[in-house]
This record gives structure tokens, C-alpha cells and sequence, in this order.
């Protein structure tokens, strides 16, 4: 029978009035992006908004869906960045790390080595003095026990450090293996923590991608420069909890190589003298939110994982009437004096801060510290204007082949060509609407694959239509004609759209960029169109037989 039961049109016509209202927040592009600018930052500031950004809020009903299709970097402008890892910093923290460990392995050996202590090597490297030459071969061993195997599959079978001797020095560094394993994790790291701290900002999609061995491409839609890009990502955002020496005035003391000379952010010409190793690190921290302090000026409170409050737990309460200073890339941010144990693992980092560097400064430690300096090698700013051009250009080129493909199936088909081209809308609207639900991202190849769609659209309506005259011609009445037309062209329908699915598939699992782009819209359009091909000009045309009982049609 040509009738659908009731069940089957309630879920035809619910799937495409979803599609059309995730699909309309595009129609107002801008106010939507305002709205959804202006919640992420209140979310933020925890609830805290201002006005114009309470008016922003409003200009978009919240019942509504707010989701959009992002558009890409050709077709939005943005930013543009090149940035090269400095990975040999991190070779050095390693060294100060393993410091520690190596002078409580040499301290049992006092009796052969004599005293010991950390002298100035070149970078990357941890050179020990002992006063005893003659210890120096057990210093050797006992050093040598603290390697670890390498934590990676090409490094099975060495080591993560070397140890040699001469005289009465004894150098330890990293081994070439473990050399490479870190380079590998360090941009890794980078550019995942480069992902979280962009994304976070809400911005549009940005494209992060590991070029060669020590460099990342980052692309950033809509954003205003590339100088407003650098400025974020540039920012190490690198937070310690150092124990404090003495403070001085003098920027030019000569100091222990365990110590480090560090500036106050908040007195100028005043220095404090610290620890290098740090009593916890920022990344134990497992959370960060702007807040305000007991004097409602803006503030940062922060949590630590179960480690670092142990650690933090254990220092202040051996430490109480002493200072200790939170620093925040090599500078020292606050120096407060402990004045009890404070266990939990959580706290407030104060300072002269507006409300904008405390909800920013939250940010940056939640995202977590950049392993390793960026020092960008390329940088451009694309302007909106290009953008707008591949915009009109993909508009004109869909109006086009839309308007084209209209007219082909109004003079081929008739009415049911007109069935086919109010099928072909609802498909757009599905279309969008999906890619505004998953936040995908439209760039110029996206765009051509909706063009590409708008041509493949009408090829199944070809089918069944085909179909239906062949019926008509062998004298089926029109209700079974309809029928059967649907029924005997499914399989060559299911047959052509599958091919050109996986084709879909390949290119976006194989490719990357504008290519998945191009990917995700050809078939996401492959589904709405075997859908509103086989199921809503079904609708549409058991609509139109039921009101109008036709005895003979044309198609």
C-alpha cells in the first residue's frame, strides 16, 4: 500500500523539523556566536557577567539550539602560526629533577667519595664533584642504578641515562634513545596543551598539527591576529611552589647551583633567592578557578592530585613561620609566610590581578605548562575579507547548481520534480543541521562536496521516478506504480550511495584537513539524501495521492 503508518510520518517529518532547527541558528550567524562567546565567558567568571555581555546572552532565546557550523580558516580568516619546540629546556628539567635522587644515592657513600657537590655543565648535562677521586668508580655504580628503562617501543632493551667519570667529576645525561622518546612527548604534550588552551578561549576549530620533529602548524579561525594567537600559546604558564632562601635587592648574586634567582612580579627591585627543585609543581594540580580573595579582590584558588597534597601537606606543616614563593614562569607571583599546616591540597594565589588576568591566569594552569618553549618561525594573519570572498564564491557556485538541478527535474518530472526539489531543501536543512549538532567545521572543500551533494541529491528520485514510468508503461495503476517504483529501485539506490560513502569514509580516515572536510560533508550528505529520497518524497507524494486520488499521473 502507498499509505505509511502513522508511526512512520510522525518519525519522517520529526527527523526533518530537528534538522531544520538545528539548522537555523545559522540564518543568524553572528548573534549566535555572541551568545555562545558571551556563555562560555560567564561559565568562566563563574556566573559573574558583565553588561554587555549579559546583552549578548539575551540576543539568543537559551530554549533554542546554539549550535553552528564553524567555518574554516579559507573561509573565515584567523591566524596563522609556525612555532619550533625548544626541547633541549626540557632535557635541562630533567636534570634538575634527577639531581635530587642522585645526591641521596652518593650520600651513603661519603666515607669513599668524600663530600660532594653540583657544579656548573653545559646544558642538558648534571655534572657532581667529589672530593675523593678515588670513590670515583662506586660513585659510578651507585649513579648508574638509578637508570630507568626507556618508555618507548624504538628505545626496548637501553636506558634513559648515561653516566661517565673523569678525575673527580662524574656526568650523567640523557641517552639518545631516551633523547628521542622525549622530543616525541614533548610535542605531544604541546600539542594537546596548545588544543586545550585555544579551545577553552571558544574559539572555532582550530587546526593543531605536528610538522617534522620539532614543530607545529596551528590555525586558528576567527581569531582577530596573530599576535593575539602567540599571545596565548606563547604564555609557558609554568607554576611552582619553591622554598625561599633569603630576599635581596641585588640582581647580580652570585649563587649555589641548587639556587635560582628569580624577580617579584608584584615588588619591583626586589629578588628572591629559591630552590631550584620545586616542593610541587604545577603539574599536580588538578584544577584552577578565578575567584576573589578574603578582600573580594580577584584571585585564583587551585587543588592539587593526591601527590602534590601530600607534598604541599607535608612541607607546610615541617615549614610553619617560613616563606615560600609561587612562581608563575620564573616569576615570583606571591611569597606568603606559612602560617599553619594546610592539608587538602588546595589554596589561593593573590596578587594584583583584575578580574580578565585571573579568569586568563585560571585557564592557563588548568591547561597545564608547556614542556617546552615555542619560538614561532612563520606567523600571518588571513583577513575576513578572502574569507568572504570563498563564501560568496561557494554560495554562488550551490545557488547555481541548485537553480539548475531545480529546473532539470521540474521539466523532466513534472510535479514529482517538484516533489523531488522540496526534498532536496529539506535535504540542505538536514545537512546543516547535523554538521551544526556535531560542531563540524565548513571549509571550501566542504563546501564543494555540498555542491557536489546538491547534483547527487536528485539521483535517487531519478531512480524511483525512472522506475515508476516503467510501472505506469506495463498498465499498474498509479498507487501500485508509486509502489513498486519505490520498492524495485531500493537496492540500486542502497548500491550507488554505499560506494560513494566509503569513498567518503577512506578520505577522511587517509586525509586530513580541507580533505576530511570535503569528506564530512559529501557523506553526511550521502545519508540525507538517501534518506529524503527514499523516505520524505515517499512522504510527500503519499500527502499529495491521499488528498488529491488521482487516477492517471504524469511523471
Amino acid at each position: 500500500m502507498l499509505q505509511m503508518p502513522l508511526w512512520k510520518r510522525v518519525m519522517i517529518w520529526g527527523i526533518c523539523a530537528l534538522g531544520l532547527i538545528y539548522s537555523a541558528p545559522n540564518f543568524f550567524y553572528g548573534r549566535v556566536e555572541n551568545h555562545n562567546d558571551a556563555a562560555k565567558l560567564i561559565i568562566a567568571q563563574q556566573g559573574v557577567a558583565t553588561g554587555s555581555q549579559s546583552e549578548a546572552l539575551a540576543g539568543w532565546p537559551s530554549f533554542l539550539p546554539s549550535g553552528l557550523v564553524n567555518l574554516g580558516l579559507d573561509l573565515r580568516g584567523g591566524a596563522h602560526l609556525l612555532a619550533e619546540g625548544q626541547v633541549s629546556e626540557v632535557y635541562e628539567a630533567r636534570m634538575d629533577v634527577l639531581w635530587p635522587d642522585v645526591r641521596d644515592a652518593l650520600r651513603p657513600l661519603r666515607d669513599e667519595i668524600g663530600t660532594l657537590r653540583r657544579i656548573a655543565a653545559p646544558q642538558g648535562l648534571l655534572k657532581i664533584a667529589i672530593s675523593e677521586a678515588a670513590g670515583l668508580e662506586a660513585a659510578l655504580i651507585a649513579v648508574r642504578k638509578l637508570a630507568r628503562p626507556v618508555s618507548s617501543i624504538t628505545g626496548i632493551g637501553q636506558y634513559d641515562i648515561t653516566v661517565s667519570g673523569e678525575g673527580n667529576e662524574v656526568t650523567v645525561g640523557l641517552s639518545d634513545a631516551e633523547r628521542l622518546a622525549t622530543d616525541s612527548r614533548t610535542l605531544q604534550q604541546s600539542l594537546e596543551i596548545i588544543r586545550r588552551r585555544i579551545d577553552e578561549v571558544g574559539t572555532r576549530e582550530p587546526t593543531i598539527q605536528r610538522q617534522g620533529a620539532d614543530r607545529v602548524l596551528i590555525q586558528v579561525p576567527g581569531i582577530g591576529s596573530a599576535a593575539e594567537l602567540k599571545a596565548l600559546i606563547g604564555t609557558t604558564a609554568k607554576l611552582t611552589f619553591n622554598a625561599v632562601v633569603r630576599r635581596t635587592a641585588s640582581a647580580t648574586e652570585k649563587l649555589d647551583p641548587r639556587m635560582a634567582l628569580l624577580p617579584s612580579l608584584n615588588e619591583p627591585g626586589i629578588y628572591y633567592v629559591v630552590e631550584k627543585a620545586p616542593v610541587v609543581s604545577g603539574e599536580a594540580l588538578t584544577d584552577a578557578q578565578p575567584s576573589f580573595d578574603q578582600n573580594n579582590r580577584p584571585a585564583v584558588n587551585f587543588r592539587f592530585n593526591p601527590s602534590g597534597a601530600r607534598a604541599f601537606g607535608d612541607y607546610t606543616a615541617a615549614n610553619i613561620g617560613a616563606p615560600f614563593a609561587i612562581v608563575l614562569d620564573d616569576e615570583v607571583i606571591s611569597a606568603p609566610t606559612i602560617q599553619s599546616h594546610i592539608p587538602g591540597g588546595s589554596g589561593i594565589i593573590t596578587g594584583n590581578f583584575t578580574l580578565e588576568e585571573s579568569t586568563n591566569l585560571a585557564l592557563l594552569l588548568r591547561a597545564g605548562a608547556l614542556p617546552a618553549k615555542m619560538v614561532f618561525l612563520e606567523e600571518r594573519t588571513v583577513g575576513p575579507e578572502l574569507g568572504q570572498d570563498s563564501i560568496d564564491a561557494g554560495r554562488m557556485a550551490a545557488l547555481v547548481a541548485m537553480v539548475a538541478v531545480v529546473l532539470f527535474m521540474w521539466a523532466s518530472y513534472g510535479l514529482f520534480g517538484l516533489f523531488a526539489n522540496l526534498a532536496l531543501a529539506l535535504n540542505m536543512g538536514l545537512i546543516f543541521g547535523f554538521l551544526s549538532l556535531i560542531g563540524g567545521t565548513l571549509t571550501l572543500p566542504g563546501i564543494a562536496g555540498i555542491v557536489l551533494t546538491i547534483g547527487m541529491a536528485v539521483d535517487a528520485n531519478v531512480l524511483v521516478f525512472e522506475r515508476i514510468r516503467e510501472e505506469l508503461r506495463s498498465q499498474k495503476n498509479p498507487a501500485r506504480a508509486i509502489e513498486l517504483g519505490y520498492e524495485r529501485a531500493l537496492s540500486a539506490i542502497v548500491d550507488a550511495n554505499i560506494t560513494t560513502f566509503i569513498t567518503a569514509t577512506v578520505l577522511f580516515m587517509a586525509g586530513s584537513g580541507p580533505v576530511r572536510g570535503f569528506a564530512v560533508t559529501l557523506g553526511v550528505g550521502i545519508i540525507a539524501s538517501v534518506f529524503t529520497a527514499i523516505y520524505v518524497t515517499r512522504a510527500i507524494i503519499s500527502v499529495w495521492f491521499a488528498w488529491r486520488r488521482p487516477k492517471t499521473i504524469i511523471v
